[in-house]
């Protein structure tokens, strides 16, 4: 049989891969989230300031997924719309700090924490930090005096 050579997919209207959140530096290092004009607004709407750049991601990528959730909230000019945006903001912020203080990953590829998946890696227990081998006849507190 012969192959058909397959047509690209056409683009359609209105699909955006920009994300609508945009970043600023800050005083002393720290960064802004912002989320641009829609809607009714002029003005780009202050979403968080976050301690480092990888915290602030991290808050757009939650931000972008209770977005996909309530589609119409930064649209929203009510007053009781408002309040619900507000809302959504802090529980963003507190999720992306709790996470953050927890030690866990807040960025992909920040930090290592997590499992490893695929090729190269170790079965078995997580190896110490300082990269040497636990021997069994090391004694397990520290204290090499005999009482």
């Amino acid at each position: 049989m012969t192959e058909k050579k397959r047509r690209p997919a056409k683009k359609r209207p209105g699909t955006n891969t920009r994300s609508p959140y945009f970043l600023q530096p800050a005083r002393q290092g720290a960064v802004t989230v912002f989320r641009r004009p829609a809607g009714n607004r002029i003005d780009p709407k202050l979403c968080g300031t976050m301690a480092n750049r990888a915290m602030a991601l991290a808050l757009v990528k939650q931000l972008e997924k209770a977005e996909s959730v309530v589609r119409d909230l930064f649209l929203e000019a009510t007053d009781d719309g408002i309040e619900a945006l507000e809302a959504v903001l802090e529980a963003c912020r507190q999720s992306v700090m709790r996470r953050a203080e927890g030690g866990g990953s807040p960025a992909p590829g920040g930090g290592g924490q997590g499992r490893r998946r695929g090729r190269g890696r170790r079965r078995g227990a997580p190896r110490p930090a300082d990269g040497q081998q636990p021997t069994a006849d090391a004694p397990a507190s520290g204290d090499t005096s005999a009482a």
